[in-house]
């Protein structure tokens, strides 16, 4: 088992992927969580199955920077094979922040809306996102944590830049849907990439992506 320096490089990826695979488990429109510190990583090699990876960090969240928790977790990225997700397993200490009322208040509007949601470029060109961009701009932070887990590798780390076109779709039963497309940013390679997802939601269960993809780069022209 090798000590790794919390800023070590390895160390900041799986704690990334870590964090978007929680924030996925436990985001919604009320909140999202993210990366704020790594406080202790270990690396595992384990013979012909792959590297696991020990971490202790913080999470925040992302509209309230003074909200924390302390979280652990075991990432296993395992040999050769690509097409297998990352294993992650966490806990929490503590409580996380609850968001029901702020869930609730967002799903009645979008279920009273008389013309669809549509929007695009969240943030936009100076980082501003308005007030009632925040929940459908978290819903994304969480769906986004899906297909960053599922897609992520022991070199990569991707984050959530931009919600480049969102619209929602009208269902005759008691969820949400939003189809996004969204610009994923790959920090090692520094590519931005272009993704389509579409995403389910309510508030007693959760958010869950049903379909998402990567989009050719002329899909944004």
């Amino acid at each position: 088992m090798a000590e790794l320096p919390p800023p070590h490089s390895s160390a900041s990826r799986a704690a990334a992927l870590a964090a978007a695979y929680i924030s996925h488990r436990h985001g919604s429109p009320g909140h999202g969580l993210v990366l704020r510190d790594v406080c202790h990583a270990r690396r595992e090699d384990i013979d012909g199955i792959g590297h696991k990876y020990h971490l202790e960090f913080v999470l925040e969240d992302i509209f309230e920077k003074d909200s924390t928790v302390n979280c652990t977790a075991e990432v296993l990225y395992h040999l050769g094979n690509k097409n297998s997700a990352p294993d992650v397993q966490f806990t929490i200490e503590g409580e996380l922040k609850n968001t029901d009322e702020e869930d609730n208040i967002f799903y009645n509007q979008i279920k009273s809306l008389k013309k669809e949601l549509e929007a695009e470029n969240i943030p936009d060109s100076y980082g501003n996102v308005s007030p009632e961009m925040q929940p459908i701009r978290a819903l994304a932070w969480a769906a986004s944590g899906y297909v960053i887990w599922q897609n992520s590798a022991e070199n990569t780390k991707y984050q959530l830049a931009q919600i480049k076109r969102v619209k929602q779709v009208k269902r005759t039963d008691e969820y949400l849907q939003f189809d996004y497309v969204i610009l994923l940013h790959e920090n090692v390679s520094q590519e931005i990439i272009p993704w389509q997802m579409t995403v389910l939601w309510h508030p007693q269960h959760g958010v869950a992506v049903t379909q998402n993809g990567r989009l050719p780069k002329h899909a944004l022209d």
